[in-house]
């Protein structure tokens, strides 16, 4: 259902020029050219008239599921902490709420599938189910419950753009989903389940070794029936994390910029890139997660990211934190002067 352009490099030589023009040595903003560069490619191939790059109505998206997994014991905490964070979040309390107010981000709360329905003013309601079922056990959800999600990814990525929102970043909620994400990134790659799966929010090493085997058993179950990326989210994903893909997907189609938060989040952009290629061009991976599969990812996504701050939160609190970076990125790049402007000898 998705259609997505990669970036024109036609305009590579004129995005460059103007940052190598800037009163520094080239290169010496490091990172934030490159991701400057990022921006602009995007942006140019959106629109070929651009003059200066732009951020507007950024928002941030944060999908909260519900695992049958999480009650095998892979987890620190019980399913219905979901639902209790979910409430928090649509009160303002929570660490992403406190950062999207700080960096002037449009916060929605989406509720993919948590166990019970909430009924919170504050939170969009796009629920798949309550929670998927266990995947060591039976799979996920069906073919039909992705592409429902995908739809209604579509439909808040749509209402964004019409408010004029040009970059979104994504966040995720869901007890046990690093199960999930570790489960299809293992399928989609090939690797084996132990260099996947991490220690989430900081399991114990018993729950560690059981939180491997249960990954390993849902793999051994599913895993000939994995054909295709939307097979691995439906036999092995999450309600919040097919909702991610759909948003990544839905934003690319339409040339807007993504920041991906940590390894949830990066799973969903494995799961969209593998579904369309053309979409990493769009993607700004924001921080480095503890969760130890997570450079095996970036690594594989050719990402490297922004911030290292030893994340392991989730909520999109990394893609919040760096913001400010992007910020930078674009600030420099439409407002820095040039030497000739400033009447300064070329440094380079």
């Amino acid at each position: 259902m998705f259609a997505v352009d990669a970036v024109s490099k036609s305009f590579d030589q004129i995005i460059q020029h103007k940052i190598d023009q800037k009163t520094k040595p080239v290169g010496a903003l490091g990172e934030l050219e490159s991701l400057a560069k990022t921006i602009a490619r995007v942006q140019y191939s959106a629109n070929a008239e651009t003059k200066k790059l732009t951020i507007k109505e950024p928002g941030l998206l944060v999908f909260a599921a519900d695992h049958g997994i999480a009650q095998y014991g892979v987890s620190i905490a019980p399913s219905e902490v979901t639902s209790q964070m979910v409430a928090n979040f649509a009160n303002g309390g929570a660490a992403i709420n406190v950062f999207c107010r700080q960096m002037g981000l449009n916060l929605e709360i989406i509720d993919a599938g948590v166990l019970k329905p909430l009924g919170l003013e504050n939170v969009t309601e796009h629920r798949l189910g309550n929670g998927t079922s266990a995947i060591h056990l039976a799979p996920a959800m069906t073919l039909e419950h992705v592409k429902q999600g995908f739809e209604a990814a579509d439909e808040v990525v749509e209402r964004h753009a019409l408010s004029g929102c040009n970059v979104l970043a994504l966040g995720e909620m869901g007890i046990g989903n690093t199960s999930a994400a570790a489960a299809i990134m293992a399928a989609l790659l090939e690797l084996d389940v132990h260099k996947c799966v991490g220690r989430g929010t900081g399991v114990n090493d018993k729950s560690f070794e059981l939180k491997k085997a249960l990954v390993n058993e849902a793999l051994k179950r599913h895993g000939s029936k994995i054909v295709s990326p939307v097979h691995a989210l439906a036999y092995v994903g999450g309600y919040e994390i097919v909702q991610m893909t759909g948003a990544i997907l839905a934003a690319t189609q339409r040339k807007m910029l993504v920041l991906v938060d940590g390894f949830i989040s990066s799973v969903a952009a494995l799961v969209a890139v593998k579904l369309h290629p053309a979409a990493r061009d769009y993607l700004i991976f924001t921080h480095a997660s503890e969760e130890q599969g997570h450079q095996l990812l970036l690594e594989y996504l050719q990402a490297k990211p922004l911030l290292s701050l030893g994340l392991r939160l989730g909520e999109g609190t990394g893609a919040a934190l760096a913001f400010p970076l992007v910020q930078a990125a674009v600030n420099f790049y439409n407002d820095m002067a040039s030497f000739d402007g400033a009447g300064i000898n070329n440094l380079a």
